[in-house]
């Protein structure tokens, strides 16, 4: 690994080599730096590295972080609890991973509250994996349009995916295709607060497969910042 900048060029490369493959160009796919278990130093180099995007997994990891970090817009990407959306709906600029309708009502309720509207992507579990969080392919469509129909205070931007950890990236590549026909299928529906634009899909080891199959959101982490440390054993 070198340092975090020089990592950071190697994947802004890799990204517009696949983004060429796709009949893209490099800055149709954003790059969403992932910082689970980093310093907000290292968040900070990420930054001045040209890093315009940070994605954190955890509400306590937002909350410790947010004021230490330079101006950098905040995705929530990991599982998000109803009971903890109170705490970043004001710090986040999208929510990746609205997977249930009363999630969505919770987000709704704190973002009227707060007098915004928030941008959200519904998850969507492709693989039907029990250890993953998001809804099921044949459930999304529903629960788009619930959200649509009820909550007032969502934008609906697109959708976000996590496909199965496989040893050759390509065997996931109908995981990414599958959410990437149900976004083109939502394009058919007129609604004020439905503004398509994104589908994250993709992480350090199947990025160039995601971007591919039509991601145009990627969340890296391990490519940039090098492999978390292992937890310390009691």
């Amino acid at each position: 690994m070198g340092t975090i900048s020089e990592n950071i060029a190697a994947v802004k490369e890799q990204i517009g080599h696949y983004a060429e493959l796709s009949g893209r160009g490099p800055g149709d796919v954003l790059l969403v730096a992932v910082t689970k278990t980093r310093s907000a130093d290292e968040i900070n180099a990420a930054i001045e590295a040209g890093i315009t995007d940070i994605g954190e997994n955890k509400v306590q990891e937002i909350i410790d972080k947010h004021d230490a970090a330079l101006p950098v817009n905040w995705h929530m990407i990991g599982h998000l609890q109803r009971n903890k959306v109170k705490y970043i709906i004001d710090k986040v600029k999208m929510i990746h991973s609205v997977d249930s309708f009363r999630l969505a009502e919770e987000i709704d309720r704190r973002a009227g509250s707060a007098g915004i509207a928030m941008d959200i992507l519904i998850q969507v579990n492709a693989a039907n994996e029990e250890s993953k969080f998001g809804a099921a392919a044949q459930d999304t469509e529903g629960l788009l349009r619930e959200i649509l129909d009820r909550c007032a205070n969502i934008r609906v931007r697109g959708l976000m995916s996590i496909a199965p950890i496989a040893d050759d990236p390509g065997d996931v590549a109908v995981y990414f295709r599958q959410v990437k026909a149900l976004y083109d299928g939502f394009m058919g529906i007129r609604h004020e607060r439905l503004d398509l634009k994104y589908i994250s899909m993709g992480m350090s080891h199947d990025f160039g497969v995601a971007i591919r199959e039509g991601a145009n959101i990627v969340r890296i982490g391990s490519a940039i910042f090098g492999p978390r440390a292992a937890p310390v054993q009691p």
